[in-house]
């Protein structure tokens, strides 16, 4: 892969519809990927989902998140987490894991955005047409995410300082 891109200076910043929701994300994003999943299309009114991946940790959120769980297939729990107000899913993940899912059209600044990959692909609405060069699964990864999180790592410059340093008045 040719292409490089550059993140934007963290803190990354986001919010819900209403504005009621505020978050900022203080570590770079471990990749981004599109998913062509059922649920991923009935919550988001769309072709696929976002998902923009990072530790839990990295995520400060002021507002007051309310909560949707549910049993997976594979009998763990699932957690998206919304705007009481708007209903405007934030995140979502699997219920104690140490990393989260950002719905990235959340985010304040999209431009920079490009997706590692596409999983889902067998429930992809059949409008949708990849590009050859896409990494594509037709389910869920079973390389728990390596070969997109590599693909993300290609694609992204090497940090340099400033992009880890808060931008100036972020703090």
């Amino acid at each position: 892969m040719s292409s490089k891109h550059t993140l934007p200076p963290l803190p990354l910043t986001g919010g819900c519809q209403c504005g009621r929701i505020r978050y900022r994300l203080n570590a770079r994003p471990l990749v981004f990927y599109l998913c062509h999943c059922t649920e991923c299309q009935r919550h988001t009114s769309s072709a696929f989902g976002e998902s923009l991946r990072f530790d839990r940790t990295a995520l400060e959120v002021t507002g007051g998140l309310s909560v949707f769980r549910r049993l997976s297939d594979r009998g763990s729990v699932r957690e998206g987490w919304f705007c009481p107000d708007c209903g405007v899913r934030i995140w979502h993940g699997t219920e104690g894991s140490a990393q989260i899912n950002i719905k990235a059209g959340t985010l304040d600044d999209t431009s920079w955005l490009v997706p590692a990959g596409h999983i889902w692909m067998r429930s992809r609405q059949p409008f949708f047409l990849p590009a050859a060069q896409d990494l594509l699964y037709e389910t869920q990864p079973g390389d728990n995410y390596a070969a997109l999180i590599a693909r993300w790592s290609e694609m992204f410059a090497a940090p340099s300082a400033a992009a880890d340093r808060p931008a100036p008045g972020a703090e």
